[in-house]
C-alpha cells in the first residue's frame, strides 16, 4: 500500500472499472424496488463550472446510497439544448468570425448550432465522470432526442385539442438584443437609480393642464390617454375632458381608472397601451388605440415622429426630454430608484410590447400541482420554499410557449399561406414568405400538415417559425426521458424519487414539470423535491456561466486535489436550501481527511501482512466494546442523516468518528495490541469505507479493493467491489 494516497493515479482507473462491469446500468427487476432520479440536465453551450459540482456531490451521494441499499437504481444523465443562451452563446462564436446566423440561414445555422452543442455534451460528460457520477451513460439523453422531441410535440397537441393552447395578441417582455419574447420568469428585475419626469399636458380647451409623472418619457409619443384614480377627489370633475399629447399634438382623452395609485406621483398617470402592461389592460379595458412606438429592435418606430423615428430608446428619451424642456412642457425633475426588467440570458433591458404569440392556460394545470404538495404526495425540502411555491402558482399568469429562436423544437404548427403569419415573424424570415400563397390562414397542428387545406383547397403550407420556450420541452424531462407512455423504463421506474436541483429554478423548471407530468402520465414526476443552494465563492458571488471568472472547471480541481476532496468540500456543513461557500482551504481540508482515511488503513493494512493475513477473531478489550458501540451509533446517525437529507450532518457524523474517535482516540490505545485488536480493525474500517462511499467514492474503493483482495468473505469484505456493497446494519459492527 503506498505511503500516500494519488488519487490522480486510481481515480479513472476505477470509475473505468465501475462502468465496464455495468453497475450503473439497472436491470428492471420486479422483485426489486426501483429507484429513479433524472439527471437536471445541464446547459449544452459550454463546460460545467464548480457550481454543477454541487449537483453531482448531492445525487450521488443519493444514488449510491440507495444502491448499497439494495435497490433498482436508476440515475439517467442528460443535456439541455437551453434554447436562448445557446443561440446567444453560439451567435458570439459567429460574431468573432464576422458572421451573423443570417449568413448562414436557418438549416445550416441549427445543423452549425447542433454540432456546437454536440461537443460541448461531450465535454460535460467527460467532466462528470471525472467527479465520480455513477449515471447510467446507456440511457443519456439530449432534450433534441427524436424520442423526445416526439413526446414534447405530443404534448402540445393534446394542450391545443382541449383548449389549453391558444395564440393571442399580449403584452410580453421583449429582449432586443435576443429578438424573443420572454416568460416573466426570463426576466430579471434590478433596482436603478433614475429620473421621475414631470410633464404637463394642457386641456384642449386651453382651461389649464394636468401633470403627470413617468420614468420613461420616450412612451408618450405613443400615449392614448391619462388616467386617475376614480376617488380622487382632486380630478373627479375633470375626468372626460380632452388633453393635447405634447409634441405629437393628438388629442386624448382623461379617464377614471381604479388601476391608478393617487400616491405615485400627481397621481395621474400616462397610458401607453403598447409598452406597459398595466397600461395594456387598461387600454382593453377603455378600448383604446394601442399605438407602437417602439420597435422590435429596440428602436423607435415611424408611430413616434419623423424626428425621432429610428433612434434607439436612450438618445431618444434623451431627445423628448429635451423638446419638452424648449417648448415648456417638463415642470421638474426628481431621482428616483425603480426596478427595471432585463433579459435572464444577455443581461439587456427588456421591452413590454405587444405581440402575437402563443400560451398556455396555466390556472387547471397550476391548480393540480398545488394540490399534490398540499396533500404530501410530493415533498418540498426545505418545507419553506412551500409557501413560495403555493403563492406563484396560485397567482400565475398564462405561460407564453413561443420563442422567435431559430434553436430549439420549432412549433408543430402549420398555415394556410402566408396569411397566418404575423408581421413580426414575416420580418424576421424574409426567406419562408418569398414566393408563397397567401392563403387562408387556417391553422393546423401536427408533425405534417394536410396535403390540401379543406377550407380552401390551397396544398401550399408554412410553418410557424417559432420555436417552444426550452421551459416546454424541459418540463417534460422526467417522462419524455423514460419512453412514456408504454416504454419498459417508464413502467418500472416512474413517478422518479427524487428530483435534485438549485431553488432558484423552482418555478423555472420544478413547478412547470410538476404541471406537465400530471397533465400527460396523470401522475407525480417524482416523489420529493430536494432543493440545493447556490455555490458562491469567497465574495458571495453565484458561480455562473455569464461570469467566467467564476467558472473554474471542476476537472482543474480534481487534478489537484481529488474528486473525492472537491465532493466532500460542497457537501460538508451544506443544507438543503442554504448557499454553499467553496475556497481552496476547505477544499485542501477535504483532502487531508482523504489522505487520513488513508493513512489509517494503512496503518491497519500492514499490520495485516505482519500476521500474512491470518487474522483470528479474539477476546475483545474495554476499548474494542467501546469503539464498536461508537460505531453503530454512527451508522444508526449517517443513516438517519442520509434519509433524512441532511447530507452535510451526515458527513460531519462520519467525520467526527473516523478523525477523532477512531484515529485519535482508538487507534492510539490499540499501538501496542494492534495485532490482538485486528479483528475489531478490520470491521471497523470494512464499515466506514461503506459509510463513506457515497461521499468520497474513489479513496473508499480504492482502501476496499486493497484489502478485499486477501479478505474476500471475511469481516465486511464480502462483495469485489464496494460500489455494490451492502449498507451496514447498526447491529454489524457487534
Amino acid at each position: 500500500m503506498e505511503k500516500r494516497y494519488r488519487p490522480d493515479q486510481v481515480e479513472g482507473k476505477i470509475y473505468q472499472k465501475w462502468e465496464e462491469k455495468g453497475f450503473f446500468t439497472p436491470k428492471i427487476d420486479k422483485k426489486k424496488e426501483p429507484f429513479c432520479i433524472i439527471m437536471p440536465p445541464p446547459n449544452a453551450n459550454g463546460s460545467l463550472h464548480i457550481g454543477h459540482a454541487l449537483f453531482v456531490a448531492v445525487e450521488d451521494l443519493i444514488i449510491r446510497y440507495q444502491r448499497m441499499r439494495g435497490r433498482a437504481v436508476l440515475w439517467l444523465p442528460g443535456a439541455d439544448h437551453a434554447g436562448i443562451l445557446t443561440q446567444v452563446v453560439f451567435e458570439r462564436e459567429l460574431a468573432k468570425k464576422g458572421k451573423t446566423r443570417f449568413d448562414l440561414g436557418r438549416e445550416k445555422f441549427f445543423q452549425a448550432c447542433f454540432d456546437f452543442t454536440q461537443k460541448n455534451k461531450e465535454k460535460m460528460f467527460s467532466q462528470l465522470r471525472a467527479l465520480g457520477a455513477s449515471c447510467d451513460w446507456t440511457r443519456a439523453k439530449f432534450t433534441l432526442d427524436k424520442e423526445v422531441t416526439k413526446i414534447v410535440y405530443d404534448t402540445f397537441y393534446h394542450l391545443y385539442q382541449e383548449g389549453l393552447v391558444y395564440r393571442d395578441w399580449r403584452m410580453v417582455s421583449w429582449c432586443p438584443r435576443c429578438a424573443t419574447a420572454l416568460s416573466d420568469l426570463e426576466v430579471v428585475y434590478k433596482e436603478e437609480k433614475g429620473k421621475l419626469w414631470y410633464i404637463a399636458y394642457p386641456f384642449v380647451d386651453g382651461k389649464g393642464e394636468i401633470v403627470v409623472a413617468t420614468t420613461r418619457p420616450e412612451t408618450m409619443l405613443g400615449d392614448t390617454a391619462v388616467a386617475v384614480n376614480p376617488q380622487d377627489k382632486r380630478y373627479r370633475r375633470l375626468v372626460g375632458k380632452k388633453l393635447r399629447l405634447p409634441l405629437v399634438n393628438r388629442e386624448i382623452p382623461l379617464i377614471a381608472d381604479e388601476m391608478v395609485d393617487p400616491q405615485f406621483g400627481t397621481g395621474a398617470v400616462k397610458i401607453t397601451p403598447a409598452h406597459d402592461p398595466d397600461d395594456f389592460v387598461v387600454g382593453k379595458r377603455h378600448h383604446l388605440p394601442f399605438i407602437q412606438v417602439i420597435g422590435f429592435d429596440g428602436k423607435m418606430t415611424a408611430a413616434a415622429g419623423e424626428e425621432f423615428a429610428d433612434l434607439p430608446v436612450k438618445e431618444a428619451r434623451e431627445k423628448v426630454v429635451g423638446a419638452l424642456k424648449k417648448q415648456g412642457f417638463l415642470k421638474k425633475v426628481k431621482s428616483y430608484s425603480h426596478r427595471v426588467g432585463h433579459c435572464e440570458r444577455c443581461k439587456t433591458t427588456v421591452e413590454p410590447l405587444v405581440s402575437l404569440q402563443w400560451f398556455v392556460k396555466t390556472k387547471p394545470l397550476a391548480k393540480k400541482a398545488v394540490e399534490v404538495v398540499k396533500k404530501g404526495k410530493i415533498k418540498i425540502i426545505p418545507r419553506r420554499f412551500e409557501k413560495t411555491y403555493f403563492r406563484w402558482l396560485e397567482n400565475i399568469r398564462d405561460w407564453c410557449i413561443s420563442r422567435q429562436l431559430w434553436w430549439g423544437h420549432q412549433l408543430p404548427i402549420w398555415y394556410c399561406g402566408t396569411k397566418g403569419l404575423s408581421e413580426l415573424q414575416k420580418i424576421m424570415n424574409p426567406e419562408i414568405v418569398k414566393g408563397q400563397p397567401e392563403g387562408c390562414g387556417k391553422v393546423f397542428v401536427g408533425e405534417k400538415p394536410p396535403s390540401r387545406c379543406p377550407v380552401c383547397g390551397n396544398t401550399r403550407f408554412i410553418r410557424d417559425p417559432d420555436t417552444f420556450d426550452t421551459w416546454f420541452s424541459s418540463g417534460q424531462w422526467p417522462f419524455s426521458t423514460l419512453g412514456f407512455p408504454k416504454g419498459k423504463d417508464y413502467l418500472y421506474f416512474y413517478p422518479t424519487a427524487v428530483m435534485e436541483t438549485g431553488y432558484d429554478i423552482l418555478f423555472f423548471w420544478v413547478a412547470r414539470m410538476i404541471m406537465l407530468g400530471l397533465y400527460r402520465t396523470k401522475k407525480v414526476p417524482f416523489r420529493v423535491v430536494y432543493l440545493h443552494g447556490m455555490v458562491r465563492d469567497v465574495f458571495g458571488q453565484p458561480m455562473s456561466k455569464s461570469r467566467p471568472e467564476t467558472c473554474v472547471d471542476p476537472q482543474e480541481t480534481v487534478k489537484k486535489y481529488g474528486a473525492d476532496a472537491l465532493r466532500m468540500a460542497l457537501l460538508y456543513g451544506s443544507s438543503a436550501g442554504n448557499d454553499v461557500v467553496v475556497d481552496e482551504k476547505k477544499i485542501e481540508a477535504m483532502r487531508n481527511f482523504a489522505n487520513k482515511i488513508w493513512n489509517a488503513s494503512r496503518f491497519i493494512y500492514l499490520s495485516c501482512e505482519a500476521e500474512r493475513w491470518q487474522i483470528k477473531e479474539g477476546k475483545k478489550s474495554q476499548e474494542d466494546k467501546e469503539i464498536l458501540e461508537e460505531l453503530s451509533a454512527t451508522i444508526a446517525q449517517v443513516t438517519g442523516d442520509i434519509e433524512n437529507y441532511r447530507f452535510g450532518q451526515a458527513l460531519e457524523s462520519f467525520y467526527q468518528f473516523f478523525w477523532h474517535e477512531f484515529c485519535d482516540v482508538y487507534l492510539e490505545k490499540i499501538k501496542n495490541r494492534r495485532q490482538e485488536a485486528l479483528p475489531v480493525l478490520l470491521k471497523v474500517l470494512s464499515v466506514s469505507l461503506r459509510l463513506l462511499h457515497p461521499f468520497a467514492p474513489f479513496v473508499s474503493e480504492a482502501i476496499y479493493q486493497l484489502f478485499v483482495a486477501h479478505l474476500k468473505g471475511k469481516f465486511g469484505f464480502e462483495k469485489d467491489y464496494l460500489i455494490v456493497s451492502p449498507w451496514p446494519k447498526e447491529k454489524f459492527a457487534k
